[in-house]
């Protein structure tokens, strides 16, 4: 059975805790001359929390940005364009829990000629428990890794990605979690299948599925930089963020978890800044797989790197989507 790194929500919260008060290597090094003008960002899950306040910052840095979400359409764009003082701001409609959504968000770019520049996966969820998506999945593992799978899949078979010999600033940022550190390999006997289970095992989940999107993302970007970086694929943990991310937990759990995040940790708009900052700085550009955890340059698991890992991860995804997606051969295929 898959295992994540933490089981009980006490002991993954005082992790985030310790982790506030870290130290910052690259904290001063976010500069104003950071600005995204003339760059189309799409970021996931924007109408609230972490995504709406990278919404705001890249806004404000003067980029068009498309924020996809599945509610708060339009109300959350527009709070984003007022707090940014910027028109350059739409909002597109996007439900990760439903394959067909997918196809349909990435088909109204195509209708309307949207390239990106900056595609920041952030999107995500966690939950107290097992539920089945329309597709038979469990709702964690479609949210949190599966549909990135699908979505990156079709932005490049649909060259909406920007694909250069440099990448300054053309990247595919995945938003991870530092908690995929000492998850256990990938299980594949479970990989796709739906079954019941409760908070511990969703808590573990959460870590356990971010390994699999690092995992992804590793072989996402060797196939696509074997020879030079022509797409940047870059992944970083904000950090503990003080968000809505627990809305569904039980009752009881959900008042401790916020009072502990209302009193610690940081506000989306302080945990968007390396998010940011690996997006726009020149010193990230050109670059691929690498890491932060906040403003902190790191290695992730040793388990994300190995080639015959990722080789197998890229394989049954491809297998899975193949099955439940009905529309996978007419794009993926």
């Amino acid at each position: 059975m898959a295992e994540g790194r933490f089981t009980n929500p006490v002991t993954a919260t005082l992790a985030g805790v310790k982790d506030f008060f870290a130290r910052q290597e690259l904290a001063s090094k976010l500069s104003d001359e950071d600005r995204a003008d003339g760059l189309t960002i799409l970021i996931t899950g924007a109408n609230s929390g972490l995504g709406f306040a990278l919404a705001v910052a890249f806004a404000k840095r003067g980029g068009k940005v498309i924020m996809a979400g599945r509610s708060k359409i339009p109300e959350a764009g527009e709070r984003v364009k007022k707090k940014a003082a910027s028109e350059k701001v739409e909002m597109r409609y996007l439900d990760l829990c439903n394959i067909g959504s997918v196809h349909k968000f990435v088909q109204s770019l195509v209708r309307d000629g949207i390239m990106i520049d900056i595609c920041i996966l952030n999107a995500a969820t966690a939950l107290p428990g097992s539920r089945m998506t329309g597709a038979g999945q469990d709702e964690m593992f479609q949210v949190n890794y599966l549909s990135n799978v699908l979505l990156t899949q079709l932005l490049l078979k649909k060259s909406l990605l920007k694909l250069q010999d440099s990448a300054d600033h053309s990247e595919i940022l995945f938003i991870s979690s530092d908690s995929h550190q000492g998850a256990s390999y990938i299980d594949y006997d479970e990989f796709g299948q739906y079954f019941d289970y409760g908070v511990s095992k969703a808590i573990s989940n959460y870590s356990y599925f971010k390994l699999l999107l690092n995992t992804y993302a590793t072989e996402l970007s060797r196939r696509i930089n074997h020879l030079s970086v022509k797409l940047g694929v870059n992944l970083i943990c904000p950090g503990p963020v003080h968000s809505n991310i627990v809305k569904e937990a039980p009752w009881l759990l959900r008042m401790i978890l916020k009072g502990i995040f209302w009193m610690v940790f940081k506000s989306p708009a302080k945990a968007a800044r390396p998010v940011v900052y690996m997006a726009l700085s020149p010193d990230y550009a050109g670059t691929t797989n690498e890491y932060l955890h906040m403003f902190n340059p790191k290695k992730m698991d040793p388990k994300v790197y190995e080639s015959q890992e990722g080789k197998k991860l890229w394989s049954r995804s491809m297998e899975l989507l193949k099955k439940i997606d009905p529309e996978y051969e007419a794009y993926l295929g």
